[in-house]
Formats: structure tokens, sequence, C-alpha cells
């Protein structure tokens, strides 16, 4: 080791805050980039944010750039609306709901308080969120009268609000039914881990049943809601805004950006002016820092809205058969795959495919979609994990409900028909991730 000046010449990324912004815009969803946009006009005061009406009666303010109707971009003209926005939203919370309907009989003050209190003391899915003891502690009432106010508040609907357990839950739910079901309600009471584990046979001689009754229990109880308080959540409903549309004209796939939701940004005429102030140098320069900060975003919102293009044409090039079969199978694709061909590294193709929509003639899906892992057959060719799903789909829609297939039995099924080699341990993960059920709780009794 030795002590000295020495000269080296390396190449290193710094990344600059041009840069880090555009990386950040590119992972937004067009709701956060929305906000983002928002945040800034907060900051600058030169951004002036117009809506769709005041850009077309004119504004006081100068337009200088993106987000704005562009080729290869689509909007909603002025007279085109959407069925969302004549949807009715009511966000009337659970509580509330109860509480209309204890409004709506006859109740001595008193037993409306102590109703109200149970109603407040009930989780956002209708359960009591505490013991209730404690709720009849509280009251100063003894657990006899709690259970008359029970009785009362288990009346209301939805059917099942203010059960203590999910069995509770459930029967009430099956006193509320116009056609009463006395063999489901002693099974939901007594027996709710017999069905849950499918010890149909030894439940159904402890009965004295058949295997078909302990079907037409299980069937009945599947149409019951175990969280009937969700229903009344208080939460708005979020729609998904798609980033893109993909349409078919002249028996070609179409990609065009959507800037609907998008601000147009314009520059403030109010405070443009300080641009050009030389006498007050420090305001100029201030003026100027923030003008530039507006040309920044507004290249980091068009570099990303143009790379979300370039990789969903390049994802369609690949899945055109998705869109054109009836079947809607695709293809093996990786992220590797894209980046390869548009040039870009697999970092910056995983950032403008997740949260970002396209508006497809098969549906609304996420880009993130359109990727999928491939699994080698016997010919050495390659199939996509999610052929494999709809082949497994399709195997189990036509089996024999009497005796369903095992996956030990679907995985034979592939290697002898489609000569698809296959783990049992990978048939249950698919089957799972479709949400269907194992064999031993998809047969049926009857």
């Amino acid at each position: 080791m030795q002590f000295g000046l020495f000269q080296q010449q390396t190449t290193t990324l710094i990344m600059t805050q041009q840069l880090r912004q555009a990386i950040n815009l590119l992972q937004y969803s067009t709701t956060d980039l929305s906000a983002f946009i928002h945040e800034q006009a907060l900051e600058n005061p030169l951004i002036d944010l117009q809506d769709q009406a005041s850009m077309q009666a004119g504004s006081e303010s100068s337009y200088i750039g993106a987000p704005a109707p562009r080729s290869g971009s689509t909007r909603k003209s002025e007279d085109e609306a959407s069925p969302i926005d004549y949807a009715l939203v009511d966000h009337k919370s659970l509580s509330e709901h109860l509480v209309s309907q204890a409004g709506e009989i006859a109740l001595s003050e008193e037993l409306e308080r102590q109703l109200h209190y149970f109603i407040f003391s009930l989780r956002e899915d209708g359960y009591f969120c505490r013991p209730f003891e404690e709720v009849c502690s509280d009251l100063a009432i003894s657990t006899e009268e709690g259970e008359d106010v029970l009785r009362i508040l288990q009346s209301f609907e939805p059917a099942g609000v203010g059960a203590r357990s999910l069995s509770e839950c459930l029967l009430l739910q099956l006193k509320h039914l116009s056609n009463k079901a006395p063999l489901a309600e002693i099974i939901v009471s007594r027996h709710m881990e017999d069905l849950a584990s499918k010890k149909w046979k030894t439940l159904a001689a402890e009965l004295d049943v058949t295997m078909s009754d302990i079907q037409d229990v299980y069937d009945l109880i599947q149409t019951l809601d175990p969280r009937p308080g969700t229903q009344y959540s208080g939460e708005p409903t979020n729609y998904l805004i798609p980033d893109l549309s993909i349409t078919w004209k002249n028996g070609e796939l179409v990609v065009q950006l959507i800037d609907d939701s998008l601000p147009p940004i314009r520059l403030n005429r109010d405070y443009e002016q300080l641009l050009h102030r030389s006498n007050q140098a420090e305001v100029t320069e201030y003026a100027k820092q923030k003008y530039q900060q507006i040309q920044w975003l507004l290249k980091s919102i068009e570099q990303r809205q143009q790379t979300i293009k370039k990789v969903a044409e390049a994802i369609v090039r690949h899945q055109r058969d998705f869109f054109e079969s009836k079947s809607g199978v695709l293809k093996p694709l990786t992220l590797k795959d894209i980046a390869e061909e548009i040039d870009m590294h697999e970092s910056t193709v995983s950032r403008a495919t997740t949260h970002k929509y396209a508006q497809t003639p098969r549906g609304l899906y996420e880009l993130k979609a359109f990727f999928t892992s491939s699994v080698k057959n016997g010919f050495g060719e390659s199939t996509s994990s999610q052929s494999i799903k709809e082949l497994i789909k399709e195997l189990i829609a036509g089996e024999s409900k009497q005796k369903p297939l095992s996956d030990q039995k679907i995985v034979t099924w592939l290697e002898s028909e489609k000569g698809i080699t296959v783990s049992r341990r990978a048939i249950a993960k698919y089957r799972d991730e479709l949400g269907i059920l194992s064999s031993s709780k998809r047969k049926r009794y009857e």
C-alpha cells in the first residue's frame, strides 16, 4: 500500500432530480399521477390547472404543453357522458342504517339509548367488536336485559347483524328465510365444524339423514352472507381508470393513450410577467426556476406516456392471438422479452406495466396481466401457465361432480393428452389461483 495522487476514469450514473422525477412518474398509476400534478400546482404558482369546461370556454392562461389531446390519444367529447356520472352513490354506514330502523319502532327513551349503544358496539362487518357481557356492564344492565335488547337489534336488516359468532350469524339468516330449513338450523347451531371439514358421512349417520340432505344444507349455507355488515361499508367504490385503449381498426390492433383524467397544465398569466422583470433579479430568478420545473414536469409526463404506449404496443404484438381467438389464451411472455425488443431495462418495463390498465376488446386488463411464465411440453414447445390454467378450468368444468378429478389425475391427463409435464404441486397452485376447491370439497352427493 502507498499514498499518492492517481487519475482514474470511471462511468457512473448520477440520479438527477429530473431523472428521479421521470422514474417516479412512470411507476405512478393514473390516479396517483393526477394527484401529483395537483400537488405540484400547489407548490408552483406558475402552474394553472384547467378543467375541460374552462378549456373549451377559453381562459386567461397560456397553454404550455402536456397533458392535452395528442395524436394517438383519446378524449371524450363534451357531450359524451359516462354511465358512472349518473350512478347514485349512497355511502350510508351500517350504524346509520340500523339507527334509522330503530327510529321506526316505538321504544322507551331508555331502551332506545341502550339499543343505540349496542349498534355502535358493532364492527363494520356486523359482529360485536367487544364481549357481549362488557357491553351489558357498560349499560349497567343484566345479561338477560341485554338479550332482550339484542333480540330487537337482530330483527333488523341486514339479516345476521348483531351476531356474536359465525354460527349465530348464519342461524339468524336461516330464521329470516320464508322457507324454513330445520335441518340446516340444527347443523349450523351444533355441527358447523363437521360440515366445514367434510365429515359428512359421520354427520349423516348421527342425524339419520342422507348425504344428499347434507349436500342441500351445504348449498343453502353457501348462499348466506358471513359478513352481513360489509354491504353498508362507508367506503366509496373506487373505479379503475384505463391508461390505454386497445381496439380493432381495419383488421389491426391499435393502441391509444387515454388522457381524460389528467388535468391540462397551463402557465398562469398573472405570474408570467415575473419571467420578464429585469429590475427584480431575485423575483425573476425564482420565476425562471419555477418555469423550469414546469418544463421538467411536462417532459417527464410526455416520456411516461410514450413509454407506456411503446411497451403496450410490444405486448399487443406478442399477444395478438389472445385478442383474436375465442379461448383468449396468452402466450408465454416475460418482462425480459419486451425489454429486449424495445431496448429498455426490465425495471422500466415493470414500472410501465404495474397499475397501468388497458381497455381492450376482451375487457379491462392490467398490462402486467399479459405476462405469463412458460412450461415446456413433451415436444420442446413452450406453453404458458395461463393456458394450463384454462385447460384445468375446462377439465374440471366437464368432470363428474360425484367423482371429481384429483390433482394427480389432472397431472396424468395433461401429460398423456397434451404432452405437458407439470408437478402435482403446480396443479394445486394453479387451482388455488383459479379459486377452485380440492377434489374432496368439489364432490357432490346427488
